[in-house]
């Protein structure tokens, strides 16, 4: 999604750079090329003019000469687009130690009890005590669906499947949501947003006082966007937008720049099918990543979205005691997964956004942390507590291949991997504090160490 969008910015600047002089026949090409991949993306069409008219109008201002008009140009193409999606970041404000409501709004097939999820298991990592709030009591399946996420993701659920009467079912959970930093309250949906819907929704707020009022709207809307934005905001005063269904093949601009017309910022996007695949929006960040220029602070988050620090902070402790197992290597193995495809965390690496590497080849690194993964399950314990015995007894090799249904040299690159993790350990490299880098000295001696070794 936005790719050729991407490209066409890329391309402009290129031009402008390179380019020795800055006339109207080249402003004209790159504003065309720039019209076309917006207008694709679902962008307004009169936004896409005022883009247009604005970039013209910089390039003809004579006041401005030399590299400073081309810095200029990029520069007004850049704060465009950052202004069309929105500006500034928005964040929750939300704080540990007393009770918040977030109530999602929104129409039905949105993703509302989904990202209730999401948004419950997001905070949970960030230290925050969260819960949901079944009040959909229209859609037979809701209730179902939010406790099984919340069992599935150790998440606290609070449904009744039986009452009818979302108030009823607040009333019944009232006392319990207090022993929470942050309620997810699930409401219900309609095809469209008719007085019915308007009214229940209205009840509900007015009973539970919501802190935040969150519409939920998928990426595939498009131009409709805005009036759902407009119409929902007068109902009820929207705090904001949550947009769904960002990795699909949806243009999304239509969502995104609607949101910033009607002045409803975008908080979150979700990226994909996985409890993890969420993300607070930032309009600086996605341009960069639409650019091919990476998104570390996106890539942290999701880290965190995904690392149970608790857990990594066994690891740590038992990888510099030297007690490093399988089952610690499999722990992170499974971390990774959470971290999504390799082909998605490529646009957040900076320089790897625009590198020339196939989808092939991503896959068969993924397919081979699988395979790792496999051989783990296929071990016994003793095999797990202490790895060094495989290569000792060969014949394990062929029974862990056999049960993992993989080749015995998957095996063979398990253990050269684990034993690598193990030599890096021995180091003393490893049990420096890492929150502060490594010295020129540890940066010589660790590529003279394991330099020929590390092969992806």
């Amino acid at each position: 999604m936005f790719g050729k969008l991407g490209e066409a910015i890329k391309k402009g600047i290129d031009k402008i750079a390179s380019a020795v002089f800055v006339d109207k026949e080249l402003i004209d090409s790159i504003v065309k090329d720039l019209q076309r991949a917006l207008i694709e993306a679902d962008v307004n069409v009169v936004l896409v003019k005022e883009i247009s008219e604005k970039i013209r109008k910089a390039a003809i201002d004579e006041r401005i000469k030399g590299i400073e008009k081309k810095e200029h140009i990029i520069k007004i193409l850049h704060d465009e687009l950052k202004s069309i999606l929105g500006g500034e970041k928005h964040e929750l404000e939300l704080k540990k130690g007393k009770l918040q409501k977030i109530m999602l709004l929104g129409l039905f097939g949105v993703g509302k009890t989904t990202l209730a999820a999401r948004l419950a298991a997001y905070y949970s990592k960030r230290g925050f005590k969260t819960c949901m709030l079944g009040l959909d009591v229209h859609r037979p399946a809701a209730s179902d669906q939010l406790e099984q996420l919340g069992q599935r993701n150790n998440l606290k659920s609070f449904v009744n499947k039986k009452e009818k009467n979302p108030i009823k079912i607040y009333e019944e959970f009232e006392s319990r949501l207090k022993d929470y930093d942050i309620a997810l309250i699930d409401t219900a949906g309609r095809d469209a947003l008719d007085s019915e819907l308007i009214k229940e929704i209205k009840n509900i707020g007015r009973k539970i006082k919501p802190d935040y009022i969150i519409l939920v709207m998928p990426a595939d809307i498009g131009q409709a966007a805005k009036r759902q934005a407009s119409e929902f905001q007068k109902a009820l005063s929207v705090n904001g937008v949550i947009i769904t269904r960002m990795d699909s093949t949806a243009k999304g601009g239509g969502a995104l720049t609607a949101c910033s017309e009607t002045n409803a910022p975008v908080f979150f996007i979700t990226t994909g099918e996985q409890i993890n695949d969420i993300e607070t929006f930032s309009p600086e960040q996605f341009i960069s990543r639409m650019l091919g220029m990476g998104d570390l602070q996106g890539l942290l988050e999701r880290v965190t979205s995904v690392v149970d620090e608790k857990k990594q902070k066994n690891i740590q402790d038992r990888l510099k005691q030297g007690k490093f197992t399988m089952l610690d290597l499999y722990e992170q193995l499974k971390s990774m997964e959470g971290l999504g495809s390799l082909s998605k965390l490529k646009s957040l690496i900076p320089g790897l956004g625009n590198a020339k590497i196939s989808d092939d080849m991503l896959g068969t690194q993924e397919e081979k942390l699988k395979k790792f993964k496999f051989a783990i399950q296929s071990m016994t314990h003793e095999e797990i507590e202490n790895p060094e015995i495989i290569e000792k007894q060969t014949h394990r090799i062929g029974r862990i291949a056999k049960g993992a249904g993989i080749n015995a040299s998957d095996v063979r690159a398990l253990l050269k991997q684990y034993k690598l993790i193990k030599e890096f350990a021995k180091s003393g490299i490893a049990n420096e504090d890492m929150s502060k880098g490594f010295s020129e000295k540890q940066m010589m001696k660790l590529a003279k160490k394991f330099g020929k070794k590390i092969r992806m």
